[in-house]
């Protein structure tokens, strides 16, 4: 097709990381670790505002560690977002630990505090929670960190899609005992690969870092008293992602207008609503999504269909992981009439590329209404 590739959400450079990168190329340093690393975890924990970062090899095994790091072993139960990419509960299955998923709620689309609480006395002997911050929304942090406390349960915070997202002005990633991130190549920034763990406790993220370098102890030859994994990021990538950091809430507030932009533009269709949030949150919007009316006779495979034809990415809403074949046997918290199943019924993701132009976003508006009329 000649016409114009419109992502849904690719890599945005800003040229600052080249900087990084020929620094690590010049001092020959492009293994795993070096200075590079060192200064982006500071960096980034500088920016999120928490103590302790380690940078690893992706946000999936961000969330493996988190999950090591807090004991989880065979059988244990951890209670886990559904509506989210199966990296969420991936490693959990890792350790031979059971996912019981918590359906959404609408206001945000994300875990329901009401079904978590059931979770939460059903299985009392939970071992821990993860909570996804969906397409870069907030979930209802202080109710579902309080209902943590109460039944002393620790919280894991996947903030793999909602880097620099506030809630009542905090960070999310904060929220938790642990906290996650991903800079995967379609993430808001990137470092091509790599995720972050953080939190406030020095002892876990120094112990993150020890398993996440072969769990190597300090002798002269190598010594292995534990099982260690091969999950550091290299400092080739960390220059990236340090480059990437600088232009962050320049990307949030493109990504902001973007949505702005479907949203003022779609509020004269009665069948549309654009993925919500909470007034008390900041969201950094890494994903435009859209609701589809269940007594439209548009459909969102229609639209999906119609923007494929002119060369315009867009993307189902994932797919519930209680609803995936790989997760057939597990539990199932639901909240009203299943809320994740019906989101994903009725959505989808709409093209949120920060290099998006004005004619690019004229476009995909007209090719959406076009089949409403």
């Amino acid at each position: 097709m000649d016409r114009k590739r419109i992502y849904l959400s690719s890599p945005t450079l800003n040229g600052r990381e080249i900087e990084y990168v020929n620094e690590a190329f010049d001092t020959n340093w492009v293994a795993p670790l070096g200075p590079n690393v060192n200064e982006f975890e500071k960096e980034f924990a500088a920016y999120v505002n928490t103590p302790y970062a380690a940078a690893l090899s992706a946000g999936t095994a961000a969330i493996h560690l988190a999950l090591k790091l807090l004991g989880i072993k065979r059988d244990d139960i951890v209670l886990c977002s559904s509506l989210t990419f199966s990296a969420t509960a991936n490693p959990i299955a890792y350790e031979g630990a059971k996912a019981v998923f918590i359906d959404s709620e609408r206001e945000t689309w994300n875990m329901s505090p009401k079904a978590l609480e059931e979770g939460l006395k059903k299985y009392p002997q939970a071992k821990a929670v993860i909570v996804v911050n969906l397409y870069g929304t907030p979930a209802k942090l202080k109710e579902i960190t309080a209902l943590c406390e109460q039944y002393h349960v620790p919280l894991i915070e996947d903030a793999a899609e909602s880097l620099g997202a506030l809630y009542e002005g905090k960070q999310t990633g904060t929220f938790g005992k642990l906290g996650i991130f991903s800079f995967n190549g379609n993430k808001i920034i990137t470092t091509s690969g790599g995720g972050m763990l953080v939190g406030t406790d020095e002892a876990l993220i120094q112990k993150a870092r020890f398993l996440a370098t072969q769990a190597r102890e300090p002798a002269r030859h190598y010594e292995h008293k534990e099982i260690g994994y091969n999950y550091r990021m290299s400092n080739v990538v960390a220059g990236i992602g340090r480059g990437q950091l600088k232009t962050l809430d320049e990307y949030i507030e493109r990504k902001k207008k973007i949505y702005d932009c479907y949203r003022e533009s779609f509020l004269e269709i009665e069948e549309i609503q654009m993925n919500p949030f909470l007034p008390e949150s900041n969201p950094n919007f890494w994903l435009s999504c859209m609701t589809i009316r269940k007594d439209s006779k548009v459909k969102p495979l229609d639209v999906i269909l119609a923007l494929e034809t002119l060369n315009i990415e867009t993307r189902p809403i994932w797919k519930p992981l209680h609803l995936q074949p790989v997760f057939a046997e597990n539990d199932f918290i639901q909240n009203e009439d299943d809320v994740a199943k019906d989101i994903f019924e009725r959505g989808l993701c709409l093209p949120s590329d920060i290099k998006n132009t004005d004619e690019d976003m004229e476009l995909i508006i007209q090719t959406v209404k076009g089949l409403f009329k």
